[in-house]
Order: C-alpha cells, then sequence, then structure tokens
C-alpha cells in the first residue's frame, strides 16, 4: 500500500525485497528509521555504503572480503590445507566457524543445483573447485556441507560424481538434532538419521 509520500514508499518497496522482509514490515521498519535519531540514519547509511564499496567476494573461495586480494581464512597458514568445505552460501562459513570443528579451507558455490528454478551446475563455482582441485597437491579431502534438501542431496550427488576420483568426499551427517525428542522428529530426517547411524 502506497504512503504517498515518494521518498518514504520507495524506502518502504526496497525494505520489502530483503528476504524475510514483508510489506508490513517494511513499514515499521522504515517508520522506526524515520523516528531515529540522526546518527542511527547515519550509520545505517554509511554501513550500507561501506558494504557497497568496500566488500568484493574472495578470488578463491568466493566468501565476501575486504582484504585488497584473498580473504582471511584463503590467507591463513595455519588453517588445514588439505581439506575444504563446500558451502552454498557465504553465510554458511559463518555458522561452521562458530562450532569451533573445522580448521580448513572452504569453497562457496553461490546456490545449488535446482533445474525446477533453472539453475545447472554451470551457473556455480562447480568449475572453479574443480580447477581449485587439480592446480594444488595439498588438498585431500571435500567435505559437503550443503542443505538436506533436494536441491542439496542433487548438488551432493553431482559433486560426488565428479571429484570422487580426484579426492576423498565426505559429507556433513545429517539426522535427529541434539536434546530433541525421536517424537517430534519428521521421517525425512529420521530416515536421515538411521542411514548415518555409528557403531558404538
Amino acid at each position: 500500500m502506497s504512503l504517498k509520500v515518494p521518498s518514504l514508499d520507495k524506502l518502504v518497496s526496497e525494505l520489502s525485497k530483503l528476504p524475510g522482509i514483508g510489506e508490513k514490515t517494511a513499514q515499521r521498519l522504515a517508520f522506526y528509521i524515520l523516528k531515529s535519531s540522526p546518527s542511527l540514519n547515519l550509520g545505517l547509511r554509511e554501513s550500507l555504503k561501506g558494504v557497497a564499496e568496500n566488500i568484493h567476494p574472495c578470488p578463491v573461495c568466493f566468501s565476501y572480503t575486504e582484504e585488497s586480494s584473498e580473504c582471511r581464512i584463503c590467507l591463513d597458514p595455519s588453517r588445514d590445507h588439505d581439506k575444504v568445505c563446500v558451502v552454498e552460501d557465504p553465510s554458511d562459513i559463518a555458522r561452521i566457524e562458530s562450532s569451533g570443528a573445522f580448521h580448513g579451507k572452504y569453497h562457496v558455490l553461490l546456490g545449488s543445483i535446482s533445474p525446477l528454478e533453472g539453475i545447472q551446475p554451470e551457473d556455480l563455482k562447480i568449475q572453479d573447485l574443480v580447477q581449485r582441485i587439480d592446480s594444488s597437491s595439498e588438498i585431500k579431502e571435500v567435505i559437503l556441507a550443503l542443505d538436506a534438501d533436494l536441491e542439496g542431496d542433487t548438488t551432493a550427488l553431482y559433486l560426488s560424481r565428479l571429484l570422487s576420483e580426484k579426492v576423498r568426499i565426505t559429507r556433513i551427517a545429517h539426522g535427529v538434532p541434539f536434546g530433541t525428542d525421536i517424537d517430534y522428529i519428521d521421517q525425512r530426517t529420521l530416515g536421515r538419521a538411521l542411514e548415518n547411524r555409528v557403531e558404538l
């Protein structure tokens, strides 16, 4: 619904393009910004400008960086060079890093294979991953940290067939979340947990 104030309508329109933000939420955010102190508005404007001007994709892993060349993880000599964790989006790296369980390098596909949406392997950073593996004698294992959905499974299967003769291919375990009652687990998750069972 138009507010009949062009600048405000434009702000609402832009905010509603963000994922998970509908028109009503966008209106609330817009009015909050209007009522806020000038310092918040200035800080928000400067932050958006800084992101647009300073952040770019890492030429190696395709995550985001402000460094002049590669990102900090790619440049870090203390990371394991023999393991590459493949993720769909740069935001997945932050989640994996917060676990503290992985100390290797990353590769961002920038999506997953989805024929229904017209996303084919050539639309992703898959060929760059192949070239990265071919040009390095250090990479021994590729860990697939992809979503446990149809697109993630399709992408994992494609990568497994493409890379299995070059390196060891593993995939992060999927199954019952820690601390969850089995009565509340859906069939797909429970089936995956049974497939990925381990010996005790």
